[in-house]
C-alpha cells in the first residue's frame, strides 16, 4: 500500500485541536454535547452556505466512568465493568436493553475477531474481553466464529473469515505514534507493521483500508481505566505517569473515540505539569485519519460526547 509521507507540522496539529490541553470540566459540558442545529428556513442567498455547513459529518462517542470498578489496587471489578460496557452500547445504539443494543452492533450469522491489546504494562482487560464475548454469543453467533486475538490475527483463521471486528486496548502514551489508542491497535493487521512507524506513524490510518479490516469494525473501545499520560522512549512505562481514571470510550468512529481519549491525556498532562506539555512524538495522525483518509471525526466540535457515571476528574 502506498504511504506518501504527509507534510502535516506540529502547528497544523495544534490549529486543529486548538485548546485541546487547557479544557477543564467547566465549559467543556457545552463544548463535547453541541448538537447540529436543526435546519430553520433559510434565505435563498445562504442556502448554499447552510449545506456546506450542514455536510460535514459528526461523531457520537460515550464516556462513561465508574468510580468503583477499581479497587485501591488497581483490580478490576468484574461486575462494575459489565456494566459500564452495556450501559455505554445502550447509549451509542439507543436501545433501552442490553440484549437489544448489542443486537444492533451484531448480527448472527457475522464471524467476529475481537481485536485486543496485549501489551503487559496496560493489556485490554481479561473481564472485559469476557464480557464481550460473552455479549457477542448472546447475539447469536456460534462461540466457535468468535477469537479474541491481538498478535496473531493475521494466522488465525476467525480474523481471515471475519465479518464484524470489535476494537479494544487501553490508552497510552507511545513513542511512535505519540498516543497508542484505536487506530493504532490495528497495526497488526499489516504483515510489516514497522513499516507504518515512518513521520510519526501519520498514515496510520492507511491499515484500516487492508482488505482484512476495511468496513468491518462495529465498535470501538478505548480503555481508559488507568492510562499512561507520559513517557519517552520505545519502552517507556512508569506507574506515576498512570491514574485510575476509571474509564471507557466508546464509538463507532475510531479517530472520534481516539480524539476523545487524546483530550483526556492532553488534559491530564496539563494538570499534571502545570502548562500545556507537548507529547513527546505528535499525534498527528489522528487528524491526517480524519483529513485525508476519511476514517472518521477528529474535530472535537464535531463530536458529540455523551458523558455516563462518575463526572469528578473527568477533564472533559
Amino acid at each position: 500500500m502506498s504511504k506518501k509521507k504527509e507534510n502535516f507540522s506540529r502547528r497544523d496539529f495544534l490549529k486543529n485541536t486548538a485548546g485541546l490541553a487547557v479544557i477543564g470540566s467547566a465549559g467543556v459540558s457545552s463544548f463535547c454535547n453541541k448538537k447540529s442545529p436543526s435546519a430553520p428556513a433559510t434565505p435563498m442567498s445562504s442556502t448554499k452556505t447552510a449545506e456546506t455547513k450542514a455536510a460535514k459529518p459528526r461523531a457520537k462517542v460515550v464516556l462513561i466512568r465508574d468510580q468503583k470498578v477499581l479497587d485501591a489496587h488497581r483490580k478490576v471489578n468484574p461486575a462494575q465493568l459489565e456494566k459500564m460496557i452495556d450501559d455505554a452500547v445502550m447509549a451509542l445504539t439507543g436501545e433501552p436493553e442490553a440484549g437489544a443494543a448489542w443486537a444492533r452492533l451484531i448480527r448472527p450469522e457475522d464471524t467476529v475477531g475481537i481485536k485486543t491489546n496485549v501489551w503487559r504494562f496496560i493489556p485490554t482487560p481479561t473481564e472485559l474481553e469476557q464480557v464481550v464475548r460473552q455479549r457477542v454469543e448472546a447475539a447469536g453467533v456460534a462461540s466457535e466464529r468468535i477469537a479474541i486475538d491481538d498478535r496473531g490475527v493475521l494466522d488465525n483463521p476467525v480474523f481471515q473469515k471475519a465479518t464484524a471486528l470489535i476494537n479494544m486496548r487501553g490508552s497510552r502514551t507511545h513513542h511512535w505514534s505519540g498516543v497508542g489508542s484505536c487506530i493504532k491497535n490495528y497495526i497488526m493487521f499489516s504483515p510489516e507493521p514497522a513499516s507504518w512507524h515512518e513521520d510519526s506513524c501519520a498514515n496510520l490510518a492507511g491499515v484500516w483500508d487492508l482488505p482484512l479490516v476495511k468496513g468491518k469494525t462495529r465498535l470501538n473501545v478505548l480503555v481508559m481505566l488507568t492510562p499512561l499520560f507520559h513517557g519517552k522512549g520505545p519502552h517507556h512505562f512508569q506507574p506515576s505517569y498512570t491514574w485510575a481514571y476509571n474509564g471507557l470510550v466508546v464509538g463507532q468512529d475510531p479517530v472520534a473515540v481516539d480524539a476523545t481519549g487524546l483530550r483526556i491525556l492532553a488534559a491530564k498532562r496539563h494538570q499534571h505539569f502545570g502548562k500545556d506539555e507537548p507529547f513527546h512524538v505528535s499525534p498527528k495522525h489522528i487528524q491526517v485519519a480524519e483529513q485525508k483518509f476519511g476514517l472518521g471525526v477528529a474535530d472535537p466540535q464535531r463530536i458529540d460526547v455523551i458523558k455516563l457515571g462518575w463526572a469528578e476528574g473527568a477533564l472533559i
